[in-house]
């Protein structure tokens, strides 16, 4: 399979950042401006010859070839061995590594698992995580069917996942951390802070600002659960371009509450976006392949991989969305289903008293599209029971010439709603 082109250098760290800001600048449509000192080129290899020259007239065939005016390119640039995870990885190579990540109680060592697949040329790296959350385990099985396709000698760049990133809380079957706070609200971290804000500069330090762009994998919590989305702050070009190549068919423009992953990461430069699809502690194969599909055209959009044609659904933009709360405590049933589009003030379920039989209509206090929905359960007064996408605008099924894949949100679309300050976060509070 062919590759991308890409640029080299004698570093990697520079090799893909600069190859991941010229593909993400030509992407855009715009036209990249090339230092004096950025890696050169690597030139498309030049098509064999209808019959190999004779040792004895090598000069002379290869001059009636190329042409005597012919200029002479530069050698390529070595793709170097890097140094991660303590590991020197050499091109072309596919390992399993781990990152130590703090201590359990009783002092043994916490090894978060790695993957990482580098190709055999340059290219951008890409940083895959999911499992912040230890009991979304969908996107752990994303990671892991796409890294088990993936092969080194395809691909152009790197690609580290970590797809169980709270191990802690994995092993335990929980969202949390033990000492119950959420991991996703302390980074990039601290050294020296709490066991959370540790853990989480681990992971910041020692594989995110080594990302040229990073897609974090979520799913519902507490019994609610998530039609296929992007998540990602679509006021930022790059992040936004990102979201489009993805192709999954529903994009939510949310920048991320404080000391999430993907919000720490876009503010470090590192474009980043949050695939959020069904619940905890399910499995559901659907899901799942969209997930690795649009894994696959992030790495083709990106020059990391080629393909004869990359699948993407008619996707639609949601600048703005809410949460929709009861007001009563008893069983939530519902007929709706995700992606469900409803007007205001249709019937969307119901809150019954276990004892009385006092019944309590939930109402759609605006228009919009189901995003998310909890399943029937026994809730209490202010649980969140369905998140209602609004503002949709349709998008572009590739960008324009010299545009952006969307049209990036006015002051008023992208403002946060009343009812909390990032109504479109992950998991409701």
């Amino acid at each position: 399979m062919g590759r991308g082109k890409t640029s080299s250098s004698t570093s990697d760290r520079t090799a893909s950042g600069w190859c991941g800001a010229l593909l993400l600048t030509l992407s855009l449509g715009g036209a990249p401006t090339v230092r004096a000192d950025s890696a050169p080129a690597v030139a498309e290899p030049e098509p064999a010859a209808a019959a190999a020259p004779t040792h004895a007239n090598d000069s002379a065939d290869r001059a009636r070839i190329d042409g005597p005016e012919t200029p002479a390119l530069p050698p390529p640039r070595p793709w170097e061995p890097v140094k991660l995870f303590g590991r020197e990885i050499v091109p072309g190579k596919k390992i399993r590594a781990s990152l130590r990540a703090g201590e359990s109680f009783t002092g043994g060592s916490i090894n978060i698992p790695a993957l990482v697949v580098r190709g055999t040329i340059p290219g951008p790296t890409l940083c895959l995580t999911a499992g912040i959350h230890g009991d979304e385990v969908s996107g752990i099985e994303v990671i892991r069917q796409t890294f088990e396709s993936l092969q080194a000698e395809d691909l152009a760049g790197m690609v580290i996942g970590v797809p169980v990133v709270n191990l802690h809380g994995f092993r335990r079957g929980s969202r949390y951390l033990p000492d119950r706070r959420d991991l996703n609200r302390f980074f990039p971290g601290r050294p020296n802070g709490s066991s959370a804000s540790r853990t989480a500069h681990a992971v910041f330090s020692g594989v995110i600002r080594r990302c040229d762009a990073l897609v974090d994998l979520h799913s519902g919590s507490f019994y609610r659960t998530n039609l296929p989305q992007i998540r990602a702050d679509l006021t930022h070009q790059q992040p936004l371009a990102l979201a489009w190549s993805f192709g999954v068919g529903v994009v939510l423009h949310s920048k991320g509450m404080p000391g999430t992953l993907r919000r720490a990461a876009t503010e470090a430069g590192i474009p980043a976006i949050t695939y959020e699809a069904g619940e905890a502690m399910r499995l559901k194969m659907h899901e799942i392949e969209r997930g690795v599909a649009g894994l696959r055209n992030v790495m083709v959009w990106l020059g990391m991989l080629t393909a004869l044609d990359t699948t993407r659904d008619e996707q639609n933009v949601f600048y703005k969305s809410r949460w929709v709360r009861v007001n009563d405590g008893g069983i939530f049933l519902t007929e709706r289903a995700l992606g469900d589009l409803v007007q205001v003030d249709d019937h969307l379920g119901t809150v019954t008293d276990p004892i009385s039989n006092e019944r309590t209509n939930v109402i759609a206090p605006l228009s919009g599209r189901i995003l998310g929905m909890a399943a029937p359960q026994v809730v209490i007064p202010g649980f969140a029971v369905f998140h209602i996408g609004v503002a949709s605008k349709p998008l572009v099924e590739a960008p324009a010439p010299g545009a952006p894949p969307f049209t990036p949100p006015t002051p008023d679309e992208a403002g946060a709603t009343t009812e909390q300050p990032d109504a479109a976060e992950e998991h409701p509070q």
